[in-house]
C-alpha cells in the first residue's frame, strides 16, 4: 500500500504495523516516523539494520513469547535493505501482533524486493519521500525565523535553503545553529550565516572520521544517525578518512622510533591544531602501524566500490565506518 508524504492523516488512520519509508529526504522521514508513532503507547527500540539482523532470532523469540501484560513494541530499523525482507515475511507469517516495524531506507530503485513487497502488500505501508523544492523550504525557514522574532533578509534565507540540499531536516538543523549563535540578538547578517553553515558542515565530517579512527563505536553510530549525509558527501568523507589515516600512519611510524608522542604531534607538518590533538592521541592508542596501513589500502578499494555502486554508496560507506570503529588492534 503506497502513501504520499502529505497523507499524514491517512497514515495515522490506517494504523498498519509494517511500514517502509525510503528516499533522500531525512526531514520528511523524521516527520513520517513521528506521525506513525504519534499514538503508540509502548516501547520503541531503534537499530541499524546490521545490528538488528545480528539479533533477529533473539528478537523474534521474545516477540513470540511475550505475555499479555508486556508493553507493545515498536522497532525502527535504519538503513534497511532487501536483507530485512525475510524477517518481515516471517513476522507476517507468524501473525505477530501488537508490534510495529518501521524500516527507514535510502533511495530504493524499482527492482528493490523490499520496496515491491511493501507497495503491493495489504498489511504493509510504503512511503517514498523526495527532496523538498526551494519554495517549500523558503516558507519553512521564513516561518521559523518569524516564530523566533529574528530579522533576516531574503538573501540569507536563499543561502540557507541552498545549503539544505532539498531536505527540511538539514534546513531546521542550520536554523537551530543560527538561533543558538544569535542568543539574544535578533538580527543576522549574510556574512555570519555563511560562516555558521560552512563551519558546521566541515565539523560534522571531521568529527565522524575522528571518532571512527578513535574506535569510538557508539559515537560513530550516533553521528551517522544524527547527520543527514547525502550520496555526494561520500567522497568527501572518504577523502577525509584517507587523509587522516595517512597522517596517523606517519605518526605511528615516528612513534615507534620516538616514544614522546606530545613532541611528535607538536612538530608534525602540516601542524595539528590544538583541538585535534586529543583525538590524534586516542587514534595512536587504537591502531598499530600494520593495521593502519591495511586500512589505507581498504579505503582506496572502498572509493572504487562506491563509484561503481552510487545508488548504494551510503550503505556501503556506513558499513565500512562501523566495521572500522569495531576493529581490534
Amino acid at each position: 500500500m503506497i502513501f504520499k508524504f502529505f497523507e499524514k492523516e491517512k497514515i495515522e488512520k490506517v494504523g498498519l504495523d509494517f511500514y517502509l519509508v525510503y528516499g533522500d529526504n531525512e526531514g520528511q522521514k523524521k516527520e513520517i516516523l513521528e506521525n506513525i508513532l504519534k499514538n503508540f503507547n509502548g516501547l520503541t527500540k531503534k537499530y541499524d539494520e546490521k545490528e538488528f539482523l545480528e539479533n533477529k532470532n533473539e528478537i523474534l523469540s521474545s516477540l513470540l513469547n511475550q505475555s499479555f501484560f508486556e508493553d507493545n513494541k515498536a522497532f525502527v530499523i535504519f538503513r534497511s535493505t532487501d536483507k530485512s525482507l525475510g524477517f518481515i515475511e516471517e513476522m507476517l507469517e507468524k501473525k505477530i501482533t501488537d508490534t510495529k516495524i518501521i524500516l527507514i531506507s535510502e533511495r530504493l530503485d524499482k527492482k528493490s524486493k523490499i520496496r515491491s513487497f511493501f507497495e503491493k502488500g495489504e498489511n504493509t505501508g510504503c512511503v517514498p519521500v523526495y527532496p523538498d523544492d526551494n519554495n517549500t523550504l523558503s516558507k519553512i525557514a521564513s516561518l521559523c525565523f518569524k516564530e523566533n522574532k529574528i530579522s533576516v533578509s531574503r538573501e540569507c534565507i536563499d543561502m540557507i535553503v541552498q545549503k539544505s540540499s532539498g531536505d527540511r531536516n538539514n534546513l531546521k538543523n542550520e536554523i537551530d545553529k543560527i538561533i543558538s549563535y544569535l542568543d539574544k540578538n535578533k538580527i543576522i547578517k549574510i556574512e555570519e550565516i555563511y560562516k555558521i553553515v560552512n563551519l558546521s558542515e566541515n565539523y560534522s565530517v571531521s568529527e565522524l572520521v575522528d571518532n571512527c579512527l578513535s574506535k569510538n563505536l557508539s559515537r560513530t553510530i550516533k553521528i551517522l544517525n544524527e547527520n543527514n549525509y547525502s550520496t555526494e558527501d561520500c567522497i568527501l568523507i572518504i577523502r577525509t578518512l584517507i587523509s587522516k589515516s595517512k597522517r596517523l600512519s606517519k605518526i605511528l611510524k615516528d612513534y615507534e622510533k620516538n616514544k614522546n608522542l606530545d613532541q611528535i604531534i607538536s612538530t608534525y607538518k602540516p601542524p595539528i591544531f590544538w583541538k585535534d590533538k586529543d583525538a590524534v592521541k586516542r587514534q595512536v592508542k587504537a591502531w598499530s602501524s600494520i593495521k593502519i596501513n591495511d586500512l589505507v589500502f581498504k579505503i582506496n578499494d572502498l572509493e572504487l566500490l562506491i563509484k561503481k555502486n552510487s545508488s548504494r554508496s551510503l550503505n556501503i560507506l556506513y558499513d565500512f565506518l562501523i566495521e572500522t570503529a569495531k576493529a581490534k588492534i
